[in-house]
């Protein structure tokens, strides 16, 4: 929902949390003023793909408390989005100049960002591949499960490649 400055209602829709979604929003925006700094987006969160799109197209964004923003809530007696995002324009037309505008990532933080978050999937994805092997060892060859407390070791691993089967390690010399 968009408001003026005295306080009318210039605009509301919603959009998909999408690339498309977030194009058409800030076609929407962009399009109800002659320079995105004209805006002031209020919302309820301080991160995530809708902060970051709004302040590399140089929206300015002014989070709101989460405690704060249900405390209008209740005031309000009732919750949709639509309620939602007139007392959040609301608060931004009395309150702007208590709200603190986020600034965009500096690049560094926006590597660390990335990086972190590379991280997170690579960790993810050794937990499935060790969760998969465990339930093959478990079915196949759970005497491996005895040997090892970690499959993730590359003692194990070396292992497993050099007696891939039960068979295998049997007929190993010392």
């Amino acid at each position: 929902m968009v408001l003026d400055e005295a306080g009318r209602r210039v605009g509301s829709r919603r959009f998909a949390h999408s690339h498309e979604g977030l194009n058409e929003l800030k076609a929407f925006l962009l399009s109800i003023v002659a320079s995105p700094e004209e805006l002031a987006c209020i919302v309820e969160t301080s991160h995530g793909l809708l902060i970051t799109f709004l302040l590399e197209a140089g929206i300015p964004v002014y989070p709101v408390n989460p405690k704060t923003a249900n405390q209008l809530r209740k005031a309000a007696g009732a919750k949709t989005d639509q309620i939602d995002a007139h007392l959040l324009a609301k608060l931004g037309r009395f309150d702007l100049a208590e709200l603190r505008r986020m600034a965009p990532d500096s690049a560094t933080v926006a590597e660390l960002k990335t990086l972190t978050r590379d991280q997170d999937a690579l960790i993810q994805m050794q937990t499935r591949l060790v969760n998969q092997l465990t339930a093959c060892l478990k079915e196949y060859y759970p005497a491996a499960l005895q040997l090892f407390a970690k499959l993730q070791q590359r003692s194990t691993l070396v292992f497993l490649q050099a007696y891939p089967t039960p068979q295998a390690a049997l007929a190993a010399s010392l």
